[in-house]
């Protein structure tokens, strides 16, 4: 569930950007494990990869980044896991 919750957040994140093209996209989702990476021109990037611990519950890791409207760098480092969403942001 958390799975979904991610890449649907991503999704939009990047749907919200649509005058930015695509520069590198890749992905690989097996039954047990994906990861996938996204960069944009306008110099968001973002990359995840989780794994099923056991039979109900998924382990992802992941960061993405971004230039504020300020034009300040941010990176949001993050893991999500049965225990909740841990992220940590560098400005």
């Amino acid at each position: 569930m958390k799975f979904i919750v991610l890449v649907a957040c991503l999704l939009a994140f990047t749907y919200a950007n649509e005058d930015a093209e695509i520069v590198k996209s890749e992905s690989e989702v097996n039954v047990e494990d994906f990861k996938y990476a996204l960069e944009l021109t306008n110099h968001i990037k973002a990359f995840q990869e989780g794994h099923l611990q056991d039979k109900d519950n998924w382990v992802v890791k992941g960061e993405y980044e971004f230039v504020s409207k300020e034009g300040k760098h941010v990176k949001v480092t993050y893991t999500a896991d049965d225990h909740g969403y841990h992220p940590t942001v560098e400005q």
